[in-house]
């Protein structure tokens, strides 16, 4: 995934100025792709440039506000349709878990004991974000919730994971 698609998906649904759009990263984007102000706002630019979103407004102090274009939904339903998702073959988390070995044994569970915990506090973050959210019935809710519960399921897997691995330590 690309912070492009991701604007061009947040945009699918309705027009939003930057700050909009750095409040979607922020909140709902958080925990799937994280975006800085400086990185939106020089994405957006370039996807003004290449004709995929246009100003549809502006405002006080150089707001804009944006809009999606028919090439810029052709370009998003082109990277869902006909691009496959690109695997994450990294993770800092298992490459430690490899290594664990030149650890004492007890270092070792509380490493993974440092997993649970990080299940514990995403989860909750999850959940808070959940219940902070006022979730309509547009698109971008129905498949938000879907990632969300994704994250959910994920943490709690690597909870469980980490419990059991931490079992094997002797």
């Amino acid at each position: 995934m690309s912070l492009r698609h991701a604007l061009l998906g947040l945009l699918s649904e309705r027009p939003a100025s930057g700050y909009d759009l750095l409040k979607s990263f922020d909140t709902a984007l958080a925990d799937v792709w994280p975006a800085t102000q400086s990185q939106i706002y020089t994405e957006l630019s370039k996807l003004a440039d290449a004709g995929l979103i246009s100003v549809t407004a502006e405002g006080p102090r150089g707001r804009k506000e944006y809009t999606l274009t028919r090439e810029g939904l052709a370009e998003l339903q082109h990277w869902l349709t006909e691009t496959k998702p690109q695997r994450n073959t990294r993770s800092d988390v298992l490459l430690r878990v490899f290594f664990l070995g030149v650890l004492t044994p007890e270092q070792a569970r509380g490493y993974l004991t440092g997993l649970i915990e990080m299940s514990d506090r995403t989860s909750e973050q999850l959940r808070g974000l959940d219940e902070s959210i006022d979730w309509g019935g547009d698109q971008l809710s129905v498949y938000g919730r879907i990632a969300l519960e994704y994250g959910l399921r994920f943490n709690a897997m690597r909870r469980e994971w980490a419990e059991w691995a931490a079992g094997q330590i002797h």
